[in-house]
């Protein structure tokens, strides 16, 4: 093996900058050719970026590849905001700021038998922000979360049917919140919050394909929950001025998951992908803060606690890939993903109702390279959620959500 290809492919994976938002939680967008296909790509020939969609499927991947993927996601949306009454006091939109999801992936065949393979790309990202002057900025102005995953993994062709992978997730969060603090007795705000912090933590994932026949085959992917002990900085600028600092501390349980796919080949220049993921979502049952060390001590509570409870939830795709020449090949993709967030555990961090989600895509390659490039249109559908105790609002309604999903993706053989 060329050394320098290989020190190149674990930079381009481990180095690339990783930058996500969306209008939503999970990410899917990992390469252009599967936001084409709607996520639903599990099975792809000769591709590296089933390091994320299908670790076994690696083994499809001939010699030594590397990728890059860039995907662009601007969220969009209204809500509107009602007192105890039912009235409404407030209507207004989201400020619209775009995210990236950036992957990076590289892999190895060893042998007949073995295959290696490295990504860093994004499974938990968001990002929202509303007017600081409004009324939903007293449950929350700006909320991003960045996240990257780094999948070191090992594939094993036992046969012409059966294929295994395993590999280790480093994964890294990067949270920040910021929101005005509302006294609900006097009726107004008394000062900004800013909590922001970051932490590592660990999880696996394993996954098995297995041919029935040269047109018929099956996969499975499971990837393990997270647990991150997030150390984080509190801020507090009060109305009539100066800062109040803290240390925070909170544990959060990112999901396990399950992906189940079907690849069926009519011919040799159309297949069709079916694919279901199972998330378990309940381990966001809260997002508890506690606070200690205050610079004016007395002021600030020990606690900041927010009840989730989220439920469980399913994702559904179909992805169509025809190619009309040895070079040129085009896609399409449906997605449907449930709502997961309760009226009682919804705010406006994560904004998001139920998402259908339409694409398409084309792709060029040579027996270098490859280049592709995708549209998406996600309609994230309307959430209704309570208020907080603390929020200047008793209940909101988000609609008319959607976002923009632009993708390019280039893999390099060596």
């Amino acid at each position: 093996m060329n050394k320098n290809f290989l020190a190149l492919g674990l930079a381009a994976a481990l180095l690339a900058p990783q930058v996500a938002g969306a209008e939503g939680f999970a990410i899917n967008e990992w390469s252009a050719e599967g936001v084409a296909m709607g996520g639903a790509r599990m099975f792809a020939e000769d591709d590296a970026a089933n390091v994320a969609y299908n670790p076994a499927s690696i083994t499809k991947v001939k010699g030594e590849v590397m990728k890059s993927s860039y995907t662009y996601l601007s969220p969009h949306g209204n809500y509107k905001l009602y007192d105890g009454a039912g009235k409404e006091i407030e209507d207004g939109k989201n400020v619209v700021h775009a995210g990236w999801a950036v992957g990076s992936y590289y892999v190895r065949q060893i042998n007949d038998k073995e295959w290696f393979g490295i990504g860093a790309f994004p499974r938990f990202a968001m990002v929202s922000e509303f007017e600081r002057a409004s009324k939903a900025s007293t449950n929350a102005f700006f909320s991003k979360l960045n996240g990257v995953s780094v999948t070191p993994t090992y594939a094993h062709k036992f046969d012409k049917k059966w294929s295994a992978a395993v590999g280790a997730e480093i994964n890294y969060v990067g949270l920040e919140l910021q929101k005005n603090s509302y006294h609900p007795v006097a009726q107004m705000n008394v000062g900004a919050t800013q909590t922001e912090g970051e932490s590592y933590a660990l999880g696996w994932n394993a996954a098995a394909n297995y041919a029935f026949d040269d047109k018929n085959e099956i996969g499975v992917v499971y990837r393990s929950r997270i647990t991150h002990s997030l150390e984080a900085d509190f801020k507090m600028y009060p109305a009539s001025g100066g800062k109040i600092t803290a240390d925070a501390y909170g544990v959060v349980t990112l999901p396990d998951s399950w992906d189940i796919g079907y690849n069926h080949k009519f011919d040799k220049k159309t297949r069709l992908e079916l694919k279901a993921t199972r998330t378990n979502w309940s381990t966001y049952d809260a997002l508890n803060i506690s606070l200690s060390n205050p610079s004016v001590p007395g002021v600030l509570p020990s606690n900041v606690d927010s009840a989730k409870n989220w439920s469980n939830g399913w994702r559904y795709a179909i992805g169509l890939e025809h190619n009309f020449s040895d070079k040129y090949a085009a896609m399409a993709g449906f997605a449907f993903d449930e709502a997961s967030i309760p009226y009682n555990g919804g705010d406006f961090m994560v904004p998001t109702g139920l998402r259908r989600t339409y694409s398409i895509g084309a792709r060029y390659n040579d027996k270098k390279q490859t280049v592709a490039v995708a549209l998406g249109w996600m309609d994230v559908g309307n959430l209704d959620f309570a208020g907080h105790a603390t929020d200047a609002y008793k209940s909101a309604h988000a609609y008319d959500s959607f976002t923009k999903i632009a993708s390019i993706s280039y893999q390099r053989k060596f």
